[in-house]
């Protein structure tokens, strides 16, 4: 068992993909705070109990987890100013929200999709990524193609490079890996997983098989601490 969302959820993010609008959605804003916020505050909660087991490293508060429903229109072609779904994202302590690796999860009205990694690195977080993956190779390799990970996820996911990156031999033996400038494993399921006893068992399911790849990535990036591994 463990929190979930409602048929209601799945209602008003319907409703809203259709309505994106802000005085619309002032309206129900009553509606947004006990269908959306109000669960998503309840599974976040419950994640930051349980990440104390297996991924005390990450940052897991209803204030700080939680991306708003308002969307940043000011650099973007699509002036829609409400997201059309809820979302939380546990970045790693320590380092900014958007630095480093870390694990996210979205409702929409679609689907339900559950994972993480590193999405944007700065050039000089890239960089030490790829060395620790060069120096400690083939760990990463290990941990992509574990049973847990393979299962959940398939195979190791983001943008990659068509040449190994410039500063390492085209023939070092982690050149595939070394590609990656974006690296990701996730999963999509139906968006009605939301409203059942199953999503949060799925959800913390996902997030463990995903964590030790994502110490991995962050253990190279300054001012982090050296944690022993949890399988």
């Amino acid at each position: 068992m463990g929190p979930h969302f409602s048929t209601q959820t799945l209602r008003f993010l319907r409703s809203l993909k259709r309505n994106n609008d802000r005085e619309w959605f002032k309206a129900r804003k009553d509606q947004y705070e006990a269908c959306l916020r109000a669960p998503m505050v309840e599974v976040i909660t419950q994640l930051a109990s349980d990440f104390g087991r297996f991924a005390p490293e990450l940052v897991a508060s209803p204030q700080k987890s939680m991306y708003r429903i308002y969307r940043d229109t000011r650099f973007s072609d699509n002036k829609t100013p409400l997201k059309t779904h809820v979302a939380a994202g546990f970045p790693w302590k320590g380092l900014p929200r958007h630095e480093g690796a870390g694990l996210y999860f979205e409702v929409a009205a679609g689907w339900v999709w559950a994972g993480g990694g590193m999405w944007a690195p700065q050039p000089p977080q890239l960089h030490r990524v790829r060395e620790h993956i060069a120096d400690t190779f083939p760990e990463i390799k290990r941990l992509s193609q574990a049973s847990a990970f393979r299962r959940n996820f398939g195979e190791l996911q983001g943008d990659r490079l068509t040449r190994v990156p410039r500063g390492f031999a085209k023939d070092d033996p982690a050149a595939e890996y070394l590609k990656y400038y974006r690296f990701v494993a996730g999963r999509e399921f139906p968006a009605e997983l939301a409203t059942n006893a199953e999503f949060y068992p799925t959800l913390l399911r996902t997030f463990r098989a995903l964590m030790p790849l994502i110490r991995f990535l962050n253990e190279p990036l300054d001012g982090l601490r050296t944690y022993q591994r949890i399988a």
